[in-house]
């Protein structure tokens, strides 16, 4: 399951999706706006995607996890538009034989994520609003790492 959502992400569907009989672990990761960032108080952000691309990469961070981590099933969800305080934009469900491993590949399908997959963050703050992320140069590209 891999999608790019404009509505509120549900995590049971992600655990539904990667639920399997030799799997005895699910990891799971939720990425929530929060109130502040860089010292600036965050009303909301918004996100914006090439939905196609986006969606061929994340099942390729999929299969990268499956084949690198030998876990069960991937499923990933990022959301596009805006995004209040308090919600999550992206949701990472992992299925695995054994907690470690479900844990490795939950952890590096969201660092991939953000590395690669053609989704772009607005943050909306008291007093303006900014692209943020690698995409855009600044002290977080050169760090090669997006807020979140």
């Amino acid at each position: 399951m891999f999608e790019i959502a404009e509505q509120r992400i549900e995590l049971a569907r992600l655990i539904s999706a990667v639920g399997r009989s030799d799997a005895g672990a699910i990891a799971t990761f939720i990425g929530t706006t929060r109130d502040h960032n860089a010292g600036r108080e965050v009303i909301r952000l918004e996100y914006e995607a090439y939905p196609e691309m986006a969606l061929r990469e994340m099942r390729r961070i999929g299969e990268q996890a499956i084949d690198r981590f030998a876990v069960k099933a991937v499923a990933i969800v990022h959301r596009v538009g805006l995004v209040e305080i308090g919600e999550a934009s992206v949701a990472i469900a992992v299925s695995a034989a054994h907690r470690d491993e479900a844990f490795a590949a939950c952890r590096f399908a969201i660092d991939r994520l953000k590395q690669i997959v053609p989704i772009w963050k607005k943050e909306y703050y008291r007093g303006g609003e900014i692209w943020i992320g690698p995409q855009h140069g600044g002290p977080l590209a050169a760090a090669g790492m997006a807020a979140e």
